[in-house]
């Protein structure tokens, strides 16, 4: 499934909407993950990991900064370390007090 993008989200669809990430400027440098969707038919397919992979991608080649609003963001950044980069600064700090 092909992965589209518009401005403020990534998605699928397949005659419908198979699952969605948005995310918006917060400010400049800055953008956060808003909400993550998958339709009820497609879940269990790793469909919410490729499209927050997506998201990462972008902010990494634009040079953008994370905030996780969304709780499957925050759950991903809480469960790895590796991404973590990705965040501001402020929120990395509270994840590393959180151990």
């Amino acid at each position: 499934m092909e992965i589209k993008q518009e401005d403020g989200r990534f998605y699928i669809e397949d005659k419908e909407l198979v699952g969605e990430i948005t995310y918006s400027p917060v400010k400049d440098g800055i953008i956060s993950i808003d909400h993550t969707f998958v339709n009820e038919n497609y879940r269990g397919q790793g469909i919410a990991g490729k499209l927050l992979n997506e998201v990462l991608s972008y902010a990494d080649r634009e040079n953008l900064k994370i905030v996780p609003v969304c709780s499957y963001a925050k759950f991903s950044f809480k469960n790895k370390p590796e991404i973590r980069y990705l965040l501001t600064e402020n929120y990395r700090k509270l994840l590393e007090e959180e151990k």
